[in-house]
Formats: structure tokens, C-alpha cells, sequence
């Protein structure tokens, strides 16, 4: 079980609150399937993934990115038991989707970077270090089917 700072707590939710999903998430899932491109392979029925215009562009990407950030509110709403939360969604990567788990991590890393533009000088090196504590604390939990 993971421990949680009042502080860190106070920052996922003010974090979460003010995140604009329609917008981070599509660039998030974009910025990583352009930096990575190697985690294109699991999304090839979304159509034109041919360069960084047409990623950026697509209109399914754009709707799955939104629908992983609503996916972390199942985390922030669940922060005291997150793997139990993730339980379901870690079969169904690992067991039909055949992800590999690192995506998870490669998919956090940008969600990092686009939070930390959108939030400017707010996004403080406590304010990362709380934020990257929760995304790794889901990456570990949607991963924990692998092991």
C-alpha cells in the first residue's frame, strides 16, 4: 500500500481539476506515439498513424487519449487501493491487448510533459514529484498482471 502525503493528495486532485481532458490527453497519447513510435503497432486500426501531422490529427487518438485521462480519475477518486482499482484493465492489456507494460511508463512520461506546460511556473519540483509518485504508482498497477 502506498502512503500519501496530505500534500500530495491536495496536488493530484488540484492537478486533476484544472486539467483540460479533451486536450491534454489526445496530446499526451500523441506526443507518445510519435516519440515512440514502436507503440503505434498496438493501435492499428486507428488509420493514418503515418507522421506527427496525421497523429496529431487523428480523431481516434485524440478520443482514446481523452479516455485514458478519464481513466486516471478511477485513480485519483481510488488512491488508497489503486492496484485493486487497475485489476481489471491490467488483464486486459496483458491478456488480450498484449501490451508491453513499458508503454505504460513511456505514456506517463509525456502525460508529465504535457501537464508540466500546461501548468507553467505552478508545476513546481514538489508538484512533479507528487505527480510522477501517482503515475507511478498506476503504471506499477496496470503492469501487475505481468508479473
Amino acid at each position: 500500500m502506498v502512503e500519501w502525503t496530505d500534500f500530495e493528495r491536495a496536488t493530484i486532485a488540484d492537478i486533476f481539476s484544472k486539467m483540460q481532458y479533451e486536450v491534454v490527453g489526445p496530446a499526451a497519447l500523441a506526443r507518445c506515439l510519435i516519440v515512440y513510435p514502436w507503440t503505434q503497432r498496438y493501435f492499428g486500426n486507428f488509420g493514418n498513424l503515418y507522421n506527427a501531422a496525421a497523429i496529431s490529427g487523428n480523431p481516434m487518438v485524440a478520443k482514446h487519449g481523452t479516455t485514458i485521462l478519464h481513466g486516471l480519475d478511477r485513480a485519483v477518486k481510488n488512491m488508497d487501493d489503486i492496484k485493486a482499482t487497475y485489476t481489471e484493465l491490467s488483464v486486459l492489456h496483458s491478456e488480450k491487448l498484449h501490451v508491453d507494460p513499458d508503454n505504460f511508463k513511456l505514456l506517463s512520461d509525456c502525460l508529465t510533459i504535457v501537464v508540466a506546460a500546461q501548468l507553467g511556473n505552478d508545476f513546481t519540483g514538489e508538484v512533479q514529484a507528487a505527480f510522477q509518485k501517482f503515475l507511478a504508482v498506476v503504471v506499477s498497477s496496470l503492469g501487475r498482471q505481468y508479473h
